[in-house]
């Protein structure tokens, strides 16, 4: 039994951490997707006098940074301009995969642990109130 037991135990070990990176990634990217969405809304669909794109991404980036403070979260923002006004926002989110909260891992037993994205693109008509062109 003891023998079963040490042969069993990394087995279930690797299989409780894939499941619990597996959750927390799931469950992170969930809460990314709305709040990506709510500071895209909220910091460029309707931007300031004299705000351009570029300061738009800005304030959507660091909504999303103080929102995804966690040592194995990193977001970042890009923009793209299209016709007629409209403007595209991609957000990506990186996960590091942890070893049951003992920091972040790049390998475990020599297998490399790559970083996982999960992108989300949002597109809003800038649209300047009290601007006329």
């Amino acid at each position: 039994m003891t023998v079963e037991l040490a042969v069993a135990l990394p087995v279930l070990l690797a299989v409780a951490a894939i499941a619990v990176n597996a959750l927390l990634f799931f469950s992170e990217c969930s809460a990314f997707d709305v709040a990506s969405r709510d500071a895209v809304r909220i910091h460029a669909a309707s931007p300031a006098y004299g705000q351009d794109l570029e300061q738009s991404r800005a304030r959507v980036a660091a909504a999303l940074s103080e929102s995804f403070d966690r040592p194995y979260t990193a977001s970042s923002v890009a923009v793209e301009g299209a016709a007629g006004g409209h403007a595209t926002f991609t957000s990506t989110l990186e996960f590091s995969s942890t070893l049951f909260g003992m920091g972040l891992k790049t390998s475990v037993f020599g297998v490399a642990l790559p970083k996982i994205a999960h992108a989300i693109s949002f597109t809003v008509d800038c649209y300047k109130p009290g601007v006329l062109l």
